[in-house]
């Protein structure tokens, strides 16, 4: 990334390519990056022996990769940082320069005649089981939420087994049958009580057996939710698991000592309606859940095995210790936990001001704000600060003009991100969606039936949109406050990603003009609000279209059942929908 020119090496070249062999792989780009030294970011230490280090192969490609060699030491996550050679190398090769006049000019041979709908990539072979370790209140759950909607972003089938829910639904189903309810308190998960054990561990083995089988379905990573507490209970898990050709097996702990993350985990657990503690009193309920853990810590055992693949989380991100990671797919996983951070922050993200291209009914381009937008602009910067008191904050933009004249009044650092750009509209860019049914009428009538999917002609997809995207979700899981001036496609992609919805849903997020939206991330989720500015601007907004091939009702309004909306003063928007 750059502060405020095109390109992202310094030299404003966009386009630039990397060495004469043509553009690095991925993890050609990975491997080039563990060799440096960054100095910002929670400390990851690396442990393997010689024989740990394997060639990797992107089940997408026909090509072998090469090595992915993680050199002993430090790695940090500013590898992948706004600063940092690897993000900026990623950005920068991602996508070519845009120009505002492709339009006028003819497409070369390679994109003549339609647009295409572009096929969900094939992870088939990928089979991971990762199966978490830790006490109870230690973020074991939340670690595995996370990774499941950064993961199903990205399209891989994950499903997340957890063995007390487990536990709670075979209990519920005898005492239907029994009449007699079971009392699973902090007794029931002592390894004094012999019966009780066994139950337990019955149920772990039969929830192993429950992930194995949705693996062999087609799935692609299981999470195995227990304690898994023991070196005993591991090496059962292994032995199993040992038995599936091509089935790869990580441990992730997640371990704490930090009282204040502790004593949250433990209010959250008993304050939110766990059905172990149902039609309990709080207090009653936290003294039992507390003497739960105490059972559990009296047989606890931390991963030493040296021989198994392992990831240990300390304090949900302050510290990451891995171990015999392997391959492309358990490096992404690796990168993403050692981003992740509790500390309290604020992601705020707006379009652009109005465009000329906007009221024009235009759609891509780089088109400079007008009247309107540039009002919106002088008013960003106090709504922000409202917000956000004497706090901190990064600005990113896209490196087109209408993104930077928007954040120009704002007194926060700034920086430009090519993979913030808008959808590539190919041949489209810069016509009207009337010029474009009349131009391409099976292209304007393809991606009305499969938006996320289609592709325009020499263009992009939504699809494309999200794998451009995922190492500013990488940055922004591990950046304090950020605001996002950035563009209706981008932003309704990092939006579904923060409330994880579907892929059908996503192009029709509504992100209206002259509006900011105020995500504040919670150890499950999101709370949101909506700041709209009372500047009028056209509505962009084009709605799902009744014959599409999806069933879901289009989105006017914010998903998120909790989001509070704001508007400063009452204004009528003007102008026609897109």
């Amino acid at each position: 990334m750059s502060e405020h020119h095109e390109g992202t090496d310094g030299t404003g070249d966009p386009t630039k390519k990397a060495a004469a062999g043509g553009q690095p792989t991925f993890l050609e780009r990975v491997d080039s990056a563990l060799e440096l030294e960054i100095s910002r970011g929670p400390i990851v230490n690396t442990v393997q022996s010689p024989d740990d280090i394997s060639s990797t192969k992107p089940t997408t490609s026909s090509t072998d990769a090469p090595e992915i060699k993680l050199s002993g030491g430090n790695l940090r996550p500013g590898f992948f940082g706004a600063g940092g050679s690897m993000m900026r190398k990623f950005d920068e090769s991602t996508l070519q320069s845009r120009k505002a006049s492709r339009p006028s000019s003819p497409p070369p041979p390679a994109i003549v005649g339609i647009g295409n709908k572009v096929a969900r990539p094939d992870y088939s072979e990928e089979k991971i089981v990762l199966a978490m370790v830790g006490l109870p209140a230690r973020g074991k759950s939340y670690l595995s939420n996370k990774l499941t909607r950064y993961l199903q972003w990205l399209e891989y089938d994950v499903k997340v087994f957890n063995v007390g829910n487990l536990r709670r639904s075979k209990a519920k189903s005898r005492a239907t049958k029994t009449g007699k309810k079971e009392v699973h308190s902090a007794n029931f998960f002592s390894n004094q009580n012999d019966e009780a054990t066994r139950q337990r561990e019955i149920l772990a083995e039969e929830s192993l057996e429950m992930l194995i089988a949705w693996l062999h379905e087609g799935g692609n990573v299981a999470i195995h939710d227990a304690t898994n507490s023991t070196k005993a209970r591991r090496a059962k898990i292994e032995k199993r698991v040992s038995r599936e050709p091509n089935f790869s097996l990580i441990f992730l702990e997640s371990w704490c000592d930090d009282p204040d993350i502790i004593a949250a985990n433990v209010d959250l657990k008993v304050s939110a309606g766990d059905p172990d503690y149902m039609n309990m009193s709080r207090e009653v309920a936290r003294a039992d859940f507390l003497a739960r853990i105490k059972q559990y810590e009296a047989v606890y055992e931390t991963v030493t095995e040296p021989h198994l693949s392992y990831m240990r989380i300390a304090n949900v991100g302050s510290q990451v210790t891995v171990g015999r990671i392997h391959g492309y797919l358990q490096s992404r996983i690796a990168f993403y936990l050692m981003n992740l951070h509790l500390k309290p922050r604020a992601i705020f993200m707006s379009r652009h001001g109005e465009s000329v291209y906007n009221v024009e009914g235009k759609i891509g381009g780089d088109a400079p704000l007008s009247p309107r937008g540039l009002q919106y602009a002088t008013a960003l910067p106090n709504l922000i600060k409202d917000n956000l008191g004497d706090a901190t904050l990064t600005v990113w933009t896209s490196t087109l003009q209408r993104t930077i004249q928007t954040a120009q009044y704002l007194p926060f650092t700034k920086l430009t991100w090519k993979s913030l750009d808008e959808l590539d509209a190919g041949v489209c860019d810069g016509m009207t969606y009337e010029e474009i049914e009349e131009a391409y009428p099976e292209d304007f009538a393809n991606r009305d039936d499969d938006k996320f999917n289609y592709r325009y002609r020499g263009g992009e997809s939504y699809r494309d949109v999200v794998v451009r995207l995922e190492p500013v979700i990488m940055e922004l899981e591990r950046q304090d406050n950020i605001l996002i001036v950035g563009h209706q496609a981008i932003l309704r992609c990092l939006y579904a990603y923060f409330h994880n919805l579907p892929q059908d849903d996503l192009p029709y997020i509504k992100i209206p003009l002259h509006t900011v939206i105020k995500l504040t991330p919670k150890a499950y989720g999101c709370d949101e609000e909506r700041y709209k500015v009372p500047i009028d601007a056209v509505d962009t907004h084009r709605p799902k279209p009744t014959g599409s091939s999806s069933a879901h009702a289009p989105l006017d309004v914010p998903i998120n059942s909790t989001a509070r909306q704001f508007e400063v003063a009452g204004t009528a928007n003007s102008g026609i929908a897109k």
